[in-house]
């Protein structure tokens, strides 16, 4: 699918070009770039979480480094709904300038809000829509349309552009049952599939899974059998943006005499939220702090967590490891995971599994019962999108290189051309002009690391050097030497951590190293850099023979 890179041309007038800046490929950081006549309007701004493989790092930010010298021609920033792989990224954006219109749904600029105020950013210009909404800004014509997903308040965007119309879902699903009433409007897609669709733009997630998704209320006979099960503590983790999820969990407290209290700053900051705004409807005298917990028995309490992808500083990590300061969990307690696993999080999600069973918890979750729903549209529903917008041309959005290729394929089969069905990744220049959508040019878009409080600092090379110091450990050789009269002045010394317990194991090779070293200097090498290098290649030489590992080395040595 990635092309070469190529520069695109100059963008020709009344053309519309898209630019997907994030979530294509990767199931995270969602940002596309729209472009017209010098205009630019991002729909999403969103972050994803770091893998095993990228240690220390705790957010990575869409391809923010491609329009950073282009902000003041920015006319927008939409977002489809709160999930955190579509706005979290937005602090990071409004610190590179702050007064972008931001467009969204209600509870989406609420949820927005509390971040900026995290992140101390203010006089922002947030601008409240709902679906039905029509807006003009700039060469651009948006409509607002209700979606269905797995949070209030999700909508899809419609651009109206000289180039043509286009249709975003965000992400969408069409569950015909929804808890809150909210159907995805289908009488709008048809709609603009009698006016005439340029591009649809849909999420790909499960674009591989047969069928229709199932519906939310299908796990509350699941959910029911859990709470009745349960004679000790019960915690139910799931997603802290999830307010479906946690007004089932609310209801079913109810039901079984049990109090709620929220653990997770993010979910207690979340759910506080969508209460005052009522999207989450708590009965009277069911929610207690977190510290009230040890007031009530075991068997009169849930708790709802946060760290249902195995996040190694959530609450549910750090109670499965004994590190919680408030909740403990252990034999004849029971922890329901209602929640999916996102791809590249299923070993941290599995460690937390296997942390709780070791301690004799009893873990129920998607695998062994329906206690959790995707909030994505299945095959059958793209299928039936598809053939109700008979678009001209599909740009699969929102998911791994897998799943947009499945995309693809579904609208192949429903009729649309396959050089207009286009499976791109992140960096993809897509220009639509007179009803065609083109690939254009590809740019390098590269992930943008945040750790702690540095943005873009982490490179690739030091993820390398930190996923080495990891798994292989980290060896120091210190030498002095005398260029004057050519001789080792002392050491080397050699230390070790991470690679073996007793710096004892370097006997072997230590008067290798003096040989070498003794060598160099009677040979007239003057230049400790020089010997450095000769003390890596040798000692790093001995350790692979002898142990087969690949350990950091720093080698350093002193001129006196």
């Amino acid at each position: 699918m990635r092309e070469s890179l190529k520069t695109p041309p100059k963008l020709a007038r009344d053309t519309l070009r898209i630019t997907p800046l994030g979530g294509l490929g990767d199931i995270g950081r969602n940002m596309t770039s729209f472009e017209m006549n010098g205009e630019l309007l991002f729909v999403d701004c969103g972050v994803l979480f770091p893998s095993d493989d990228q240690p220390g790092v705790d957010l990575i930010l869409p391809g923010l480094t491609l329009v950073d010298d282009r902000l003041d021609e920015v006319k927008a920033l939409v977002l489809t709904h709160g999930h955190e792989d579509h706005i979290g990224a937005v602090p990071y954006l409004l610190r590179r300038r702050s007064n972008i219109p931001v467009f969204g749904s209600r509870l989406t600029l609420a949820l927005v809000r509390e971040k900026l105020r995290e992140h101390r950013i203010r006089d922002v210009d947030l601008r409240e829509v709902a679906e039905g909404d029509r807006v003009v800004v700039g060469q651009f014509d948006m409509e607002f349309l209700a979606v269905n997903h797995s949070i209030p308040d999700a909508l899809a965007v419609t651009l109206r552009t000289k180039a043509g119309t286009v249709l975003h879902t965000g992400d969408f699903k069409m569950d015909q049952l929804p808890l809150d009433g909210r159907l995805t409007d289908l009488r709008g897609f048809a709609r603009l599939g009698e006016e005439g669709l340029d591009l649809f733009m849909p999420d790909s997630t499960n674009a591989e899974t047969p069928g229709f998704t199932t519906h939310e209320r299908d796990i509350e006979p699941a959910m029911e059998r859990v709470f009745a099960n349960a004679k000790q503590k019960l915690i139910v983790a799931c997603f802290a943006s999830h307010v479906h999820r946690v007004q089932q969990v609310m209801n079913a407290a109810v039901r079984h005499h049990r109090k709620v209290a929220y653990v997770g700053r993010s979910m207690l900051r979340n759910m506080t939220v969508a209460r005052e705004l009522g999207y989450l409807h708590v009965p009277e005298n069911t929610l207690i702090d977190m510290k009230q917990i040890d007031n009530y028995r075991d068997d009169q309490v849930v708790i709802i967590s946060t760290g249902s992808q195995g996040e190694p500083l959530s609450a549910l990590s750090r109670i499965s490891n004994h590190e919680h300061p408030v909740v403990t969990a252990g034999p004849g307690d029971v922890v329901l995971l209602a929640s999916s696993l996102i791809p590249g999080n299923e070993n941290s999600v599995y460690r937390v599994i296997n942390g709780l069973s070791r301690n004799g918890v009893t873990v129920v979750h998607k695998g062994n019962a329906l206690v959790h729903v995707s909030g994505h549209a299945s095959a059958g529903e793209l299928l039936y999108c598809y053939n109700l917008l008979k678009p001209r041309n599909v740009l699969p959005v929102h998911g791994e290189v897998r799943h947009l290729i499945a995309n693809a394929q579904l609208a192949v089969a429903t009729g649309v051309p396959a050089d207009r069905a286009l499976a791109v990744e992140d960096g993809a220049v897509i220009d639509l002009a007179k009803g065609r959508a083109k690939v254009v040019g590809q740019l390098d878009c590269p992930y943008i690391f945040v750790d702690g409080l540095t943005e873009g600092e982490v490179s690739d090379a030091e993820l390398t050097d930190r996923k080495i110091l990891g798994e292989e450990g980290f060896i120091s050789v210190v030498a002095v030497v005398n260029f004057h009269a050519n001789n080792l002045v002392s050491g080397p010394d050699i230390h070790a951590r991470g690679f073996a317990d007793d710096d004892s194991v370097f006997d072997e090779i230590r008067p290798e190293l003096v040989r070498v070293i003794e060598q160099a200097l009677a040979d007239g090498v003057e230049d400790t850099f020089q010997l450095q290098q000769l003390v890596r290649r040798t000692i790093g030489r001995w350790v692979s023979n002898n142990f087969r590992r690949r350990p950091m080395i720093l080698p350093i040595v002193v001129a006196s």
